[in-house]
Formats: structure tokens, C-alpha cells, sequence
């Protein structure tokens, strides 16, 4: 079972879409272990987006991120990374797909929806920085034996 890390950003809580986001995720068979609403704090915001430090557009993508809540989550599924990666769409919002999250919901590069862990490396220090060992909530879905085989 793999664990991915997936946020949705504050323009995705602010347009109501969180219920709908979160339905996509667990009628895709994926687990979520760990969810909580909050606006994050600007250090971990510049952490999380470190390895865009450099880049121009890093003040913007910090100062939107903390600009209001979020819904952080983890993700538990077979290949969780890949099928969250799929169900998201590409960063673009105009160049997604329909029937991806950020095809159906996102509006612009800014403000896309959704992110989700590009990684194993990425979710483990995503996950990480974002919840608590004690914050994860590990159990055994009903369906799991029928999902999983």
C-alpha cells in the first residue's frame, strides 16, 4: 500500500469544492488515513515549495498557499502517487484533460485545485511536514481484500 500526499489549496475551499474532491479520491478505491483544514503557516509553506525557491514565481506561489485554508490529506492506495497524479491532471488547468480535477475545476496555472506528491521521496517529506506520525489514522477498509489482490 502506498501513501501519497494530496492538498487541496485554498482556491479549491474557497469555491466549495473540498466534498468533491474528497468523493473523487475514495470512489477512485484510495484510502484517506489523515485530513484537517488549516491555513499553513509560512515556513512550512517555503519548505514545502523549497526546491522552487529560486524561481520568480516562488513569492506569488507561498503567498497564495497561506493566503487561506487548506485541506491537507493522506492518501493510501495501490500506486496512490500515479492514480492521484492522473485524477489531478496537468498542472495547466487549460491543458487538462476534462474529467480531471483541475480540468473540470481549475481556472489558471495559479490556481489549480489540487497539488499531489510527484514521488515516493516527495509524499515522505510532504507527509512529514504537513501531519504527525499520531495524526494518521492507520486501518483496514471493508473492501480493501476485493481492491487490493
Amino acid at each position: 500500500m502506498e501513501s501519497t500526499f494530496v492538498m487541496i489549496k485554498p482556491d479549491g475551499v474557497q469555491r466549495c469544492l473540498v466534498g468533491k474532491i474528497v468523493q473523487r479520491i475514495e470512489a477512485k478505491g484510495l484510502k484517506i488515513v489523515a485530513m484537517k483544514m488549516r491555513t499553513i503557516p509560512l515556513d512550512v509553506a517555503e519548505e514545502h515549495y523549497v526546491e522552487h525557491k529560486k524561481k520568480p514565481f516562488f513569492g506569488d506561489l507561498v503567498g497564495f498557499i497561506t493566503s487561506g485554508p487548506s485541506v491537507p490529506m493522506v492518501v493510501e492506495g495501490k500506486d496512490a502517487i500515479s492514480e492521484v497524479r492522473k485524477m489531478n491532471g496537468a498542472t495547466n488547468p487549460t491543458k487538462a484533460q476534462p474529467g480531471t480535477i483541475r480540468g473540470d475545476f481549475g481556472l489558471d496555472m495559479g490556481r489549480n485545485v489540487i497539488h499531489g506528491s510527484d514521488s515516493p521521496e516527495s509524499a515522505a517529506r510532504e507527509i512529514a511536514l504537513h501531519f504527525e506520525e499520531s495524526e494518521i489514522s492507520r486501518y483496514t477498509r471493508i473492501d480493501e481484500a476485493w481492491l487490493y489482490e
